[in-house]
């Protein structure tokens, strides 16, 4: 690697003294994430893991990441390509598998990104410009499980 990049996260949880008994499902997972010179992220388990639906959970980020990433890394070829990308848009979707044990992982991501380009003649390039996205993006390079495209690209 020809450079490092070093990010840091600062976790906060305390006890809300509302417990009678210490299980899993008793502790209030609500907490705070902050990084230095940004606003405070207000992080809960997902609904479904008793968290507060509210607040974003760690699945909600991950897939966020995702997304995001690749939305920059596909901007960033296009610009590399000459492509002029008018308006981009994505609907994106993660498959998370619970075992009985409580263990689990995502198994799949799935991509929908709509994208406007300005001129027809990029039309072909501007949808095989998002496997080299993929293969450009940190977060997906980082992830061992499937991040599969559905791009729809119009004029």
């Amino acid at each position: 690697m020809q450079s490092k990049h070093l990010f840091k996260a600062n976790l906060k949880w305390e006890s809300q003294g509302q417990m009678v008994k210490a299980t899993p499902a008793r502790y209030l997972k609500n907490h705070s994430v902050s990084f230095e010179g940004k606003e405070q992220l207000e992080v809960s388990a997902a609904k479904a893991f008793k968290g507060d639906p509210s607040k974003y959970n760690p699945e909600d980020l991950l897939l966020a990441s995702i997304v995001s990433c690749h939305m920059m890394s596909y901007l960033y070829v296009c610009a590399k390509n000459d492509i002029e990308v008018l308006s981009y848009s994505d609907d994106a979707e993660a498959t998370l598998g619970v075992l009985e044990n409580g263990s689990g992982r995502f198994t799949e991501v799935r991509l929908y990104p709509k994208v406007v380009v300005r001129d027809e003649c990029h039309f072909a390039k501007a949808v095989q410009l998002h496997k080299a996205a993929n293969e450009l993006c940190f977060i997906a390079n980082s992830c061992n499980f499937p991040i599969v495209h559905f791009p729809t690209v119009t004029i």
